[in-house]
């Protein structure tokens, strides 16, 4: 192994054969560390995403306190709990956020018109697919890095996630500064300081996502176990690295539907 003690991670270059000494510099130091080197390493080409679950609002919490302006996202499915787009108000009210809206571009109805009703029901790959990868994917096209809130400790597909890793689908560094924290860390974190959550979460929903394919779960049950119910999906996609020739397929159905994103007031098109 390398020493470290010299390493200095503005200095390294972010590259796929660098990451494993830049991940473990940052496994013995804070998540604020990790944030700040990002933000001085990519600057505006630097992003957050958020499903507005616990872990990001933590990272939403470190950010304001380290006075870091690092834009923040959400993607729109038209699909969120009424109590997803509450709890953004109350976090655009605390943090004095402009979340930036990415959506499709593609009404529920005219995805009914296209490929049926209920696509959530008949084929919930395509449907988040839809919705969620290939919107993401133009919307990071232009950045170096993007956050997220993901932890090893939610479920058996990320579990060996790293804090700082090359996203091959969307071709940018993919920083997790949570990665090892629990979910009684983030817990202890919200209750500490008072910070807003989803209402959802006290009546048995731990992992909330758009609301035909989310239930309570269990106290028994993984904390992603209402995600999709009846079915082996575990994933929207967006965290997934190898599209397949499904994937492909797709993105050239829809390769020629406009991505809308808002910023404040501010509407942009691509």
């Amino acid at each position: 192994m390398e020493n470290l003690r010299n390493f200095d991670p503005l200095t390294e270059p972010w590259t796929g054969s660098r990451l494993p000494e830049l991940n473990r510099y940052f496994e013995s130091r804070s998540p604020e560390v990790l944030l700040q080197a990002a933000a001085e390493r990519f600057g505006d080409r630097l992003v957050m995403a958020t499903g507005f679950g616990p872990s990001g609002v933590v990272l939403m919490h470190l950010l304001s306190q380290a006075g870091l302006q690092i834009p923040v996202f959400y993607l729109q499915t038209d699909l969120l709990f009424p109590e997803t787009l509450a709890l953004r108000d109350r976090l655009r009210e605390r943090f004095g956020l402009q979340f930036i809206e990415v959506h499709c571009g593609l009404s529920l109805d005219d995805q009914a018109r296209q490929y049926g009703p209920n696509l959530w029901q008949s084929n919930p790959d395509l449907c988040c697919h839809l919705r969620k990868v290939v919107p993401l994917r133009r919307f990071l096209a232009d950045k170096e890095a993007w956050i997220t809130g993901i932890r090893r400790d939610q479920s058996t597909s990320r579990a060996n996630i790293r804090l700082i890793d090359w996203d091959r689908a969307n071709g940018l560094i993919k920083l997790n500064p949570l990665a090892g924290w629990t979910k009684r860390q983030v817990w202890t974190h919200i209750v500490a300081h008072n910070l807003p959550y989803n209402s959802l979460h006290d009546r048995g929903y731990p992992s909330i996502g758009c609301h035909p394919c989310t239930r309570p779960v269990n106290a028994d049950e993984p904390e992603r176990a209402g995600r999709w119910p009846g079915r082996a999906k575990t994933e929207c996609g967006i965290h997934l690295q190898d599209t397949g020739d499904w994937g492909l397929q797709t993105l050239q159905l829809t390769n020629s539907q406009t991505i809308f994103w808002r910023h404040g007031n501010e509407h942009l098109s691509l």
